[in-house]
């Protein structure tokens, strides 16, 4: 799908800093994070919402959101992570993704309104980038 925002990720025609990428899934920063280490996580597949895609996609999807919830708890201190998707409702780009956003207690994320972060700058999403790929690649590693 050229006009979707993430296919056009996948595809590389867009720009993203790349947290895990394997042969269904690819996980990238948000670009407006709740916290620094928010990743989207998408099926490479274009899928809209979580009611088309099939079940043997979404194991793998699943599997990984697991993953990178670990890998935040593992790298960067979280004490948990928060796991999303939107499905049509608020879902900002019409195409499947898992919102997997590093979470301590007393970090002020209540209820479903958000403020939204900005990366001090580009060296700090790069660090956060690479932090998360190296954890994320050594828990594959590991299959946690």
């Amino acid at each position: 799908m050229p006009a979707c925002a993430f296919c056009q990720i996948v595809s590389r025609a867009v720009p993203a800093a790349i947290v895990f990428e394997d042969q269904l899934t690819l996980a990238f920063l948000d670009h407006r994070p709740l916290f620094p280490g928010h990743c989207l996580l998408i099926p490479k597949e274009h899928v809209e919402t979580l009611n088309e895609i099939a079940s043997s996609l979404l194991k793998q999807v699943s599997a990984n959101a697991r993953l990178l919830a670990i890998a935040m708890e593992k790298g960067m201190g979280a004490q948990g992570a928060f796991v999303a998707i939107n499905n049509r409702v608020s879902q900002s780009v019409p195409h499947l993704h898992v919102h997997v956003v590093p979470r301590t207690k007393g970090d002020g994320l209540k209820g479903f309104f958000w403020p939204r972060q900005k990366y001090r700058d580009a060296e700090h999403l790069e660090e956060t980038r690479a932090l998360l790929a190296r954890v994320m690649e050594e828990t594959m590693q590991n299959k946690a």
